[in-house]
């Protein structure tokens, strides 16, 4: 088992294009670290440089605190287990799992056959040592190849993206393997992948690239809570967090009253701000003003409001829904998904929504509710969608950061 850390580790190919900016992560030993982020944002290319097969053009890779740069691959006793299973065609899996092995002289032929044994025992392979990686299914083959990374023993296990070539339920399946295993072997683990769902059941912490940059690490649900970015936020989440443009106001004393223009600005008072969009009010309460205290200078400014899916709902169904946190909107497609229905309203305002989202654009699109499939809301209506105020999130439209302390 093993530390490893990346110091400030850039990666510039030649002709100017920067694969990974100035990283810096640590993994503990025997972590589970997963690295996400969408197609191209440096993620492989940051496993690839600590396993040795990229060169580092700046910084410095540690493998518990002894610098690696010029280290070649096989001397950081590695394993790396690949999205394509990279097995020999021509050999069983006994000797595809022993190959490796077999090439190191001090290690015993009987020393192979038990570490081959043992490894075959704890990934359900016993019963086929003797196959061909033609004969075996997508799900075996990769336990095959995690087996091949298991005998060796090594410092960390290295994964890119290795149940991308599964299909959706093996792939279920698989992850939950991978996880048990991991926990089992305690073993220090860097995986890659660009599914946030996989990131966010198998990690005990997750960070998150986009563009070669790290935008945050930290525990799977402190990241679902508290998105440090508006990239964080649309691209944690299935589906992602509604995004909508915005505007933070200061509340009115009651109905049709004028307000506090002379106030102190305070937001956590009786006359609180609202958030305005469309034609759309929301109180904001007092408790999240008070966890978020740095909304109190953008009072009259503009923001972008976050409001996650699973935390709108059919008003219709609630006895005491609060008129402060309920918004009339068309209903355009209702999305039936079994444990829960995805109705998809109109909203007359700009949003930032999924992967608009990520690349930084507006559109006019739709608010996402993730609601209780005995909801009765059906296209064309009208509906009346609670949203929980105290679930709200907050973003700095230039930024792109959270708004908090």
């Amino acid at each position: 088992m093993s530390r490893i850390v990346l110091d400030a580790v850039s990666k510039q190919f030649p002709g100017g294009a920067t694969a990974v900016s100035s990283l810096d992560l640590e993994v503990s030993d025997g972590e589970l670290l997963v690295l996400v982020g969408p197609s191209g944002c440096g993620k492989t290319t940051a496993l690839r440089m600590v396993a040795g097969l990229e060169e580092v053009s700046s910084g410095t890779i540690y493998i518990d605190d002894r610098p690696v740069n010029d280290m070649e691959p096989r001397h950081r006793d590695i394993a790396m287990v690949f999205q394509g299973y990279a097995l020999y065609p021509h050999l069983s899996v006994y000797d595809n799992m022993a190959f490796s092995l077999k090439y190191r002289r001090a290690v015993p032929k009987a020393e192979v056959k038990k570490r081959v044994s043992e490894a075959a025992r704890i990934l359900e392979l016993e019963p086929l040592l003797d196959r061909k990686p033609r004969q075996l299914s997508g799900g075996q083959r990769q336990r095959v190849a995690m087996g091949r990374a298991i005998v060796r023993q090594p410092r960390a296990f290295l994964m890119d993206e290795p149940l991308s070539n599964l299909d959706a339920k093996l792939r279920v399946q698989m992850r939950a393997e991978i996880a048990q295993l991991q926990r089992s072997l305690g073993t220090t683990t860097i995986y890659v992948t660009h599914d946030q769902t996989e990131a966010m059941t198998l990690g005990s912490r997750v960070a998150v690239l986009n563009h070669g940059v790290l935008q945050q690490v930290a525990a799977p649900q402190e990241m679902y809570r508290n998105p440090a970015n508006l990239f964080v936020a649309g691209f944690i989440g299935s589906p992602p967090m509604n995004l909508i443009d915005a505007r933070l106001e200061r509340g009115s004393s009651g109905p049709g009253g004028s307000g506090d223009p002379g106030g102190s600005g305070d937001p956590g008072g009786p006359d609180g701000p609202q958030v305005v969009f469309g034609h759309h009010r929301l109180g904001v309460p007092a408790q999240v003003t008070a966890e978020r205290p740095g909304l109190a200078r953008y009072l009259g400014r503009n923001i972008v409001l976050g409001v996650r899916p699973e935390h709108l709902s059919d008003a219709a169904l609630m006895r005491d829904a609060d008129a402060a946190s309920v918004i009339e909107l068309p209903v355009r497609l209702r999305e039936e998904l079994g444990s829960d229905v995805q109705i998809h309203c109109g909203i007359g305002a700009m949003v930032h929504h999924g992967e608009a989202a990520l690349q930084d654009v507006t559109s006019l699109a739709t608010l996402v509710a993730r609601m209780d499939p005995q909801t009765a809301l059906a296209e064309g209506q009208q509906a009346r969608v609670h949203v929980e105020t105290t679930r709200l999130h907050f973003f700095d439209p230039e930024t792109g950061a959270s708004i908090r302390g």
